[in-house]
């Protein structure tokens, strides 16, 4: 028996797929879930989603988002979710450079800001990671 791990983002299905067992960036640290998990829905953060399977790794930047576990399979809903390995490097360096101008007036846009940068450097740490 294995977990099956499903990720879904606005677009399509990036991943899906059966796995020995998948780490989570929650929103205040990482969960790793294997078979016989017990049920659970919690909120994501940004960062490093990782699924293996054997000796494969499998790595994926995810946006945040949603996690539901129950009965073995593993779904998350994010808004991007984009190979480890297919990450540009300078395109997360300008959103963080973009985000660093962006005002922010108020609470509403200081918490935008503050979830872009978070977004962008997550993408840049895991690129950066990659080699």
């Amino acid at each position: 028996m294995s977990l099956q791990i499903v990720v879904v983002t606005p677009e399509k299905t990036t991943l899906d797929q059966q796995v020995d067992s998948v780490t989570l960036p929650m929103f205040d640290g990482e969960r790793g879930i294997h078979l016989g998990h017990a049920p659970l829905i919690g909120r994501l953060g940004p960062g490093e989603l990782r699924s293996v399977n054997g000796s494969q790794v499998n790595r994926y930047y995810v946006d945040g988002g949603f996690v539901q576990v129950s009965n073995d399979v593993v779904s998350v809903l994010t808004g991007r979710s984009i190979p480890v390995a297919e990450i540009d490097l300078s395109a997360a360096r300008q959103e963080l450079e973009a985000a660093e101008r962006e005002p922010a007036a108020n609470s509403e846009l200081m918490e935008l800001k503050h979830k872009a940068i978070a977004q962008a450097k997550a993408q840049i740490r895991m690129a950066e990671n990659n080699g």
